[in-house]
């Protein structure tokens, strides 16, 4: 597989007008843009996916129903609705997505891998199931629905196996707690 490049992003989330290697990035810690996307069915059911073993950060953590990078010249949208297709094989309309905002995030896994991104967010409504779903088995090795209310205590509980993604959460929390914590 070719490795990808990115737009290379400035502190403040502007393109720079270069781009890089992805490992070049990581490497360097250069901020660049990604993309998340929660998925929720109409009974608060989140969709949570397991990265495979093999991945380069966080193997066989439990994750973000889909989720990736910008590579250089995409759009966040385009780059939400190619993200679905690839991991998850979901074919979505751009008005079928609901933008959030964008969270500077900055993680360092190991010395040679840091993470500095700008993160869109957004959520999926859609009541597809697991079998309507095909993961990509490069990247993931499982998902499934978790109840909104269970969701909310692995957070809360800090589940080990689930990545951290406090300022998500909150904003999930502040946007589902009235519909379906009750």
């Amino acid at each position: 597989m070719n490795e990808e490049y990115f737009d290379i992003l400035d502190e403040n989330g502007n393109k720079t007008g270069k781009t890089k290697l992805r490992s070049e990035v990581h490497r360097d810690g250069d901020w660049h843009k990604a993309v998340h996307i929660w998925i929720i069915n109409d009974k608060g059911d989140i969709l949570l996916q397991r990265r495979c073993a093999t991945k380069d950060s966080n193997p066989n953590m439990l994750d973000i129903s889909s989720a990736g990078h910008l590579s250089a010249g995409d759009d966040s949208l385009s780059g939400a609705m190619r993200e679905l297709k690839e991991e998850l094989n979901i074919n979505v309309k751009p008005e079928e997505l609901q933008f959030i905002k964008t969270l500077k995030k900055s993680s360092r896994y190991t010395e040679t891998f840091i993470n500095n991104e700008f993160a869109d967010l957004y959520i999926l409504r859609t009541n597809k199931t697991i079998n309507e779903m095909r993961y990509q088995e490069e990247e993931i090795s499982e998902i499934f629905y978790v109840p909104y209310k269970e969701f909310k205590n692995m957070v809360i509980n800090r589940q080990p196996d689930l990545l951290r993604h406090e300022e998500e959460f909150e904003i999930l929390f502040n946007l589902f707690d009235a519909e379906f914590d009750n």
